[in-house]
């Protein structure tokens, strides 16, 4: 492991470890894995779990107002890493290396994602926006209480220890050839249309790439060409998902030529 993510808790009785942040979802599943460092002396008979959360963010703070979040979890799970349950702690290289790293004291935990939720998505805040972004996100907390899930049961800051990672898209390493779209425009008075062709160089595109669009024309007609748009537009899908809309935003290419007799 060329970097270790790690988060101490506020007591320094639990330290959180992952190898990585960013866990490619390979269309299928999508293993989270990784080790909490337990020191028992400072629990208090107490235990240590660890819960995977994707949560949907849909407004700022700023707007919570009269006391309603604009954050709702997606996706829970929860695992108990301390004491062990007696049931075969989670073993591969990677769990393998940061035990290593950890000593003893170093408990495992996996989790497995379900196909169907989204990736990590976040929207581009406007210049007077403030707080977190609006999106999906994903959440790794190891926690020490006396039972999983209490609601009465008040647990600190100083008991807890985080870290955010990101669910992306499985790319893959061949890359195909992209998107083309043709047009053809029929003038009055003229026999002959005008054929127009777009395509893009390769299918998957990364952030920073420089995007080439490659146009043809074939003008047959009696007209002149004055003026050729081409635009990226932004194409919004909605996921109904226990009374919540998450967006999913992919892209999509729109060519429009504009003709002009002579």
């Amino acid at each position: 492991i060329s970097r270790v993510f790690k988060k101490t808790s506020g007591n320094g009785t639990i330290a959180l470890y992952l190898g990585k942040r960013d866990f490619v979802d390979s269309v299928d599943s999508v293993e989270i894995v990784g080790v909490v460092k337990v020191d028992p002396s400072g629990l208090d008979d107490r235990k240590v779990y660890v819960y995977l959360a994707c949560a949907f963010r849909y407004g700022s703070d700023d707007l919570d107002v009269i006391g309603l979040s604009f954050r709702r979890d997606i996706w829970l799970r929860r695992v108990q890493v301390y004491p062990p349950t007696g049931g075969s702690e989670a073993k591969s290289p990677m769990t393998e290396s940061l035990l290593k790293k950890v000593g003893e004291q170093g408990h495992t935990f996996s989790f497995q994602m379900p196909p169907d939720l989204p990736c990590s998505v976040s929207l581009q805040p406007g210049p007077n926006d403030s707080g977190k972004a609006c999106g999906v996100d994903f959440e790794i907390k190891a926690y020490i209480a006396n039972a999983p899930d209490n609601p009465d049961e008040v647990i600190t800051k100083k008991d807890t220890c985080r870290l955010m990672i990101r669910k992306i898209q499985f790319a893959p390493a061949n890359n195909k050839a992209g998107a083309k779209a043709e047009l053809s425009k029929q003038f009055m008075m003229s026999d002959k249309p005008v054929h127009l062709e777009a395509s893009l160089e390769k299918e998957v595109y990364y952030h920073g790439d420089p995007i080439t669009v490659k146009v043809k024309i074939n003008n047959e007609t009696n007209k002149t060409v004055k003026k050729i748009k081409i635009s990226e537009l932004n194409k919004s899908i909605f996921l109904k998902y226990k009374l919540l809309f998450v967006h999913i935003y992919d892209l999509f290419w729109c060519w429009e030529g504009l003709f002009s007799p002579h």
